[in-house]
């Protein structure tokens, strides 16, 4: 039997304390007993995929939720190679010393703290259980207890938010000694909460959430944690190693509810409904229709190549069917407007491209 390359892990916890009100991802109530039945369903689902994992990835909701024993028991039924790269995402309300110490010497080497802003009073118009304080103490904790690889991450034109108590916040992330920073603009999604309450209309403009990106690439920069994709700055090492799989369309498994995996080519889902996972863990649905391709197939690859900082290569674009030629005919009036860059045979979104990625994307791509 040939032995296939490692593959990278999703592993999706839907569970939270409380639902904040602009998220539109998939999450139920914690509850011990769903949280037992979920742990028996996932390690189902890992005895039955036959993969070995480079990156782990625990992602929800809350998965510091379930807890340091449930967690190790997932880990310790993964195949993981040496070296892998092992991620949580954690709200510090549901943190403390006790079970960043259990997940460390289970293996845990990066965790992803979401603290969305240092500022109390866009932490209560956010709908957080935290407030700053909680949030600086998690992150000291963490890398005091040795987790060395410890991401922020932070929310850009949210109710309240003005360009100086953003600079703030980075600064306080940037003293915190963190290697790797994520910035992500709010979107307010239909169903949510804020949609319904109309929220954005006591949200920064268009210019001004333009003006807090651009200053916090600069601010962070200048602060040695390099931009690596639209949203996500880290210092020389510190990428995040699972994420980039996803960009550069690498293979990855998928367990949980409304959790994605690629594979060999294609794309699959787990259905968003906890009590469908429960009942059979490994139901995946494939989510291309009929036969993807090549040109399609080369327009993902371009699609998700061009988030990050380092672009797409022409040459792996046109080996996947794409037409590198007709590309750098459209993007001709984007390099004249200062969005796109060609260097080194690399496309690239320039800070103000990345502002714009839908539409420029979709131009070069059309």
């Amino acid at each position: 039997m040939i032995q296939r390359e490692p593959v990278g892990l999703y592993i999706h916890v839907p569970f939270c304390r409380r639902k904040c009100p602009y998220c539109s991802f998939y999450s139920v109530a914690a509850d011990e007993t769903y949280m037992d039945a979920y742990l028996k369903a996932v390690l189902y689902a890992l005895q039955k995929l036959p993969y070995r994992y480079d990156t782990v990835y625990f992602g929800g909701g809350t998965p510091v939720l379930l807890g340091a024993k449930r967690l190790c028991r997932i880990l310790d039924a993964v195949d993981i190679c040496s070296g892998a790269e092992i991620s949580l995402e954690a709200n510090p309300c549901a943190v403390d010393a006790s079970l960043l110490r259990g997940l460390r010497v289970a293996g845990l080497n990066r965790i992803s703290f979401g603290v969305q802003s240092f500022s109390d009073r866009e932490l209560s118009a956010l709908g957080r259980l935290h407030d700053a304080q909680q949030a600086r103490y998690c992150v000291q904790e963490a890398l005091r207890c040795g987790i060395g690889n410890v991401s922020i991450d932070l929310m850009l034109g949210t109710p309240c938010q003005t360009l100086e108590s953003l600079s703030e916040s980075i600064r306080t992330a940037v003293s915190l000694g963190v290697p790797h920073l994520s910035a992500y603009m709010l979107k307010i999604e239909p169903g949510t909460p804020y949609w319904r309450d109309q929220v954005q209309n006591s949200c920064p403009d268009d210019d001004s959430v333009a003006e807090l990106y651009r200053s916090s690439v600069a601010l962070l920069e200048e602060a040695g944690l390099k931009q690596y994709e639209i949203s996500n700055f880290a210092r020389q090492g510190y990428a995040c190693r699972h994420n980039l799989k996803y960009w550069n369309c690498e293979d990855y498994a998928a367990v949980g509810p409304a959790a994605h995996s690629f594979l060999d080519g294609h794309r699959c889902a787990c259905p968003a409904e906890l009590d469908t996972f429960l009942s059979d863990p490994l139901h995946c649905d494939l989510v291309e229709e009929g036969t993807v391709s090549d040109r399609e197939r080369a327009w993902e690859y371009a699609m998700l190549r061009l988030r990050l900082s380092e672009g797409l290569p022409l040459s792996a674009y046109a080996a996947r069917g794409g037409d590198a030629s007709r590309l750098l005919e459209h993007a001709e009036p984007l390099i004249a407007g200062g969005f796109v860059q060609y260097t080194g045979g690399n496309l690239r979104l320039t800070v103000d491209g990345f502002l714009l990625s839908n539409e420029v994307t979709v131009r070069l791509l059309d």
